[in-house]
């Protein structure tokens, strides 16, 4: 309704009030009607945890049955994907906090050979290399890491390794996974690079006979140089006690400024800042069959992989700021 009129008085005297006509009444904005509906909350997650209760119920009913499969190498993707992967991606994503480049040199398709050097006294390197090819690859792809022997002599760590789709380091294995469109993913610096002191890190080692060159070469396919910065700073490896290395029967026995002085908390690994970088693939496809069998050029190509990412982990270092930022 709108306000009175005030008409003000011009002197003192009394006044006869005449009666006014009552303004007209304005109709007013209809006020908003409340929802009839229920309140606003929370958003729901549309059956989000019933499908992954539901999932988690199949995959451990599968596991009891025997109902899944594994290849002629042991590898068992869901278990890789579901429980494996799951496991070690907080250690990437958090702990690591691992930046990777380069992801789209690695092809979407079809086999390829990633070289990559070794280092960090303990192979977690090889581990987050996995997480990389499959969480940053468009296509998701699964790389299958090439191991040492001694990865096979341990108990229980035979048995994940198997089935995370590691494989024996020889020539005939990997030639039928690149042969089969498989990434597989190669080290060739061995226990000379993952056991090399602190004052040696980010020197690359001896690359063997270039073996992996000769395999690339028989399946054709890329090879493809991978650089990791940030491995050599997780257990700065100061000494080697190399009596109790034969003892146990391991390449070597790493002391440390952890460890074994704070016995179990000392094997935990330091936090540095990862980086992986995926450099120019190297065709091979365009070579002969024999030249498999050409040292020279197993030599020659071998040198320009090593020469590469040893560029690359310079130019990294150069870049980064700081160990652990």
């Amino acid at each position: 309704m709108a306000d009175a009129k005030v008409i003000p008085f011009d002197d003192d005297r009394p006044r006869r009030r005449r009666p006014r006509t009552p303004a007209p009444v304005r109709a007013l904005p209809e006020a908003p009607q409340p929802a009839t509906g229920p309140e606003p909350g929370p958003a729901r997650d549309d059956g989000g945890w019933e499908r992954r209760i539901a999932g988690g119920l199949a995959f451990l009913r599968r596991r009891l049955t025997g109902e899944y499969e594994v290849d002629e190498f042991g590898y068992d993707e869901e278990l890789t994907d579901q429980v494996l992967m799951s496991l070690l991606r907080p250690v990437y994503e958090k702990y690591f906090r691992v930046e990777v480049k380069g992801i789209e040199n690695i092809p979407a398709d079809g086999g390829a050979l990633i070289v990559a050097n070794h280092s960090g006294t303990l192979p977690l390197d090889g581990l987050m290399l996995q997480v990389a090819v499959h969480d940053r690859h468009p296509a998701e792809r699964h790389l299958r890491l090439l191991a040492a022997d001694l990865v096979f002599r341990l108990p229980v760590v035979n048995e994940v390794a198997r089935k995370a789709g590691h494989t024996l380091a020889c020539a005939e294995d990997a030639e039928r996974l690149l042969g089969a469109g498989e990434i597989v993913g190669v080290m060739p610096e061995g226990f000379k690079g993952i056991g090399k002191p602190f004052s040696e890190r980010y020197k690359l080692q001896r690359f063997g006979r270039g073996g992996f060159v000769s395999t690339a070469l028989r399946a054709g396919v890329p090879i493809v140089p991978c650089s990791i910065v940030g491995a050599e700073e997780i257990y700065p490896m100061v000494g080697n006690a190399r009596t109790l290395a034969r003892v146990l029967g391991l390449p070597y026995f790493p002391l440390t400024p952890t460890f074994p002085w704070l016995g179990p908390l000392g094997a935990l690994p330091l936090p540095t800042k990862w980086t992986i970088q995926f450099g120019e693939p190297i065709p091979t496809d365009g070579y002969a069959t024999e030249a498999a069998e050409d040292p020279m050029l197993m030599f020659n190509l071998t040198d320009q992989v090593r020469e590469q990412i040893q560029h690359t982990l310079y130019k990294l270092l150069v870049q980064r700021r700081s160990v652990f930022f």
